[in-house]
This record gives structure tokens, C-alpha cells and sequence, in this order.
């Protein structure tokens, strides 16, 4: 099968596109071509490497049509982020592509209300890209439930693993955190340390989208979350991520307003973005209908991140780590 993959030199496609090589497809990836892929190996030499700027072409009402002059089987897009975006995609690739599979996100919902989430129980998205990922969603629910473009759209948590930094203990990528639980200080944690965060290892995602590929009978017009096992809390993640250099976790819980005040801006809005939603996911529906079964525990997808950035140089901390 011919699989067109928009934005495979990222985060997931760095893992999904060496899958589906192995896995007999042929490959086309679509790219700015302004980065490489997180992973290297021979698969890579298989694909065809076909540079756009999905932003621009979209503009220019030509993206939908470089997709579907490319003949594909299948597209796999995971650098759609608007409703009028996916139309685009979709009006021109219909009654020529066999399958669109999409990449939404958990931020597609707001505080959580009830756990664990599943799939269309999850309270209305607090941000813009969220509210646009839950519009994607319901837009190509309808469209192949009319009878249209067969689709499916695949909610990722919080992408993790070696190359780039995970969301840390307090929701944010501030590497203060990492140098204090290095060290065995206080962190100052805002809230009550049981809120949760969902990460998921980007091969798992991979995953994921593979099988929807591969299973498209089960998969036509659905949508599945993405995520490891088990979520994390603050209160939990700060504990064992301390445990990883020979540390206890020295927790202080304080407001809101007293964490913004010694906090930079970014990062405090970051850890109000991932804590005050609170979300943890089902992936019953996923593991039933496509045999999703994720490799990682949360807590095995931070720490090969964190031993790959420590590897790097690029996390500083001076303390090495215990395990």
C-alpha cells in the first residue's frame, strides 16, 4: 500500500515512518524539509521525500491536490490543526484515497469532570487549538458517516521520548525542576500534587496509527485516545522522577498566584495549561477495536527521555543518574 505521511520528520512520524517500511509499505513523506527525523536507520533510505509548506499551500488552495496527485492509498496527517485545513485535504482527496487518518490531541477537551475519559465524554476544549482539534474530529466523523471519505482521527497525550523534553512534574518543560529534584531541594508545586497528566511514547503513537492503517474496517469513523497505561500525578511524578538520582521528593504545595509570582510567565501558563485540566484516558476502545497495546508506562517514556537529553548535555543537571 502507498501511504502519503504529511509532517513525518516529527515526533511521531520519526517512529511511524520506519513502521510502516518495515511493514511492506511504500512510503512518501511530506515535509518543509526544515528538520530531520528523531530516529535514523535504512528504512529512511525507502522513502520518497517530497518538500512543502503545508501552511502556504493551503493558502493557496493547492495542498489538498499535491496529496492527491501523489496516488496514495492512505494519508496519514499529522500536521492538520484547523477545520477548514482538514475540508481542504478532504475535498480533494475524496473518491481518490482509500483512508485519512488524522492526529488530534487530548487537549481536544477541558478539565476533566469524570475519570477516566473516554472517547466524546471529555468537557469542551479551554483553547483555541484544542477547540479546532474537537472540530476537526466531529468534522470527519460526519464525513465518513454520510458516506463520504473514510476517516479516523488519533488523539495523542503528551508526546514523549529521546530527542526532546517531557513535560515535567509540575506540567512544563522548565529544566529548574529537573535540576531540583536532581539535587534533592523543594519544589514548590502549585495545587495539591494530584493532579494528573497523561504522557505516551511516541512509538506507541506510532503504533497507533499503524494499526488504524491496517485495520480500516475497525477504525472507519472513529476516534481513539492515545496514551500510556496509566496517567501520573504531580505528586507521584515528583517522587519517582527524584528516585531516579538516589533522591526524596521535597514537595511544598502552594496557590496559584504564589507559584506565578516565582515562576516565569511560560512556564506557569504551561503547568495551568496541563494541571488545571487534570486528565487522565481510556484506551479500552482503542486496545478493542485495534489491538492498540501500548510498549511504555509513563514513567518508562520520561526516564529514556531524560537519560537521552543527560546523555546529550542538554538537561543540566550535575547529578547522575541512579538507574
Amino acid at each position: 500500500m502507498h501511504i502519503v505521511v504529511t509532517g513525518g520528520s516529527g515526533h511521531i512520524g520519526s517512529f511511524l515512518i520506519p513502521r510502516l517500511v518495515r511493514a511492506g509499505h511504500e512510503v512518501t513523506n511530506i515535509t518543509r524539509g526544515t528538520s530531520t527525523a528523531y530516529t535514523s536507520g535504512p528504512e529512511w533510505e525507502q522513502v520518497r521525500q517530497v518538500t512543502a509548506d503545508r501552511e502556504q499551500e493551503d493558502t493557496d488552495g493547492v495542498f489538498g491536490a499535491r496529496v492527491r496527485d501523489l496516488a496514495p492509498d492512505a494519508v496519514i496527517d499529522l500536521v492538520c490543526f484547523t477545520v477548514e485545513s482538514a475540508a481542504a485535504l478532504v475535498e480533494s482527496i475524496r473518491g481518490h484515497v482509500g483512508h485519512l487518518v488524522h492526529c488530534g490531541s487530548v487537549w481536544r477537551y477541558g478539565p476533566t469532570l469524570k475519570l477516566p475519559i473516554r472517547e466524546g465524554e471529555g468537557t469542551p476544549a479551554i483553547d483555541e487549538y484544542g477547540t479546532q482539534k474537537e472540530a476537526i474530529a466531529q468534522y470527519l466523523k460526519a464525513e465518513t458517516a454520510r458516506g463520504g471519505l473514510v476517516t479516523t482521527s488519533l488523539h495523542p497525550g503528551h508526546i514523549s521520548g529521546p530527542g526532546w523534553h517531557p513535560i515535567g512534574p509540575l506540567g512544563n518543560l522548565d529544566p529548574a525542576v529537573w535540576r531540583t529534584l536532581s539535587e534533592g531541594g523543594e519544589l514548590r508545586m502549585p495545587g495539591s500534587g494530584a493532579e494528573s497528566m497523561h504522557h505516551v511514547h511516541a512509538d506507541d503513537v506510532a503504533q497507533a496509527f499503524e494499526l488504524a492503517t491496517r485495520n480500516v474496517d475497525a477504525a472507519a469513523g472513529e476516534d481513539f485516545h492515545i496514551v500510556a497505561p496509566s496517567a501520573l500525578t504531580v505528586r507521584g511524578y515528583a517522587q519517582i522522577a527524584s528516585g531516579w538520582f538516589g533522591q526524596e521528593a521535597t514537595l511544598q504545595s502552594v496557590g496559584w498566584e504564589e507559584f506565578r509570582r516565582s515562576t516565569p510567565t511560560e512556564f506557569a501558563d504551561a503547568s495551568w495549561g496541563h494541571l488545571h485540566r487534570s486528565q487522565y484516558f481510556s484506551i479500552d476502545k482503542a486496545r478493542t477495536l485495534l489491538g492498540y497495546a501500548p510498549h511504555y508506562e509513563p514513567e518508562a517514556v520520561i526516564l529514556e527521555s531524560i537519560r537521552h537529553l543527560i546523555e546529550r548535555g542538554e538537561l543540566g543537571v550535575s547529578v547522575p543518574l541512579a538507574v
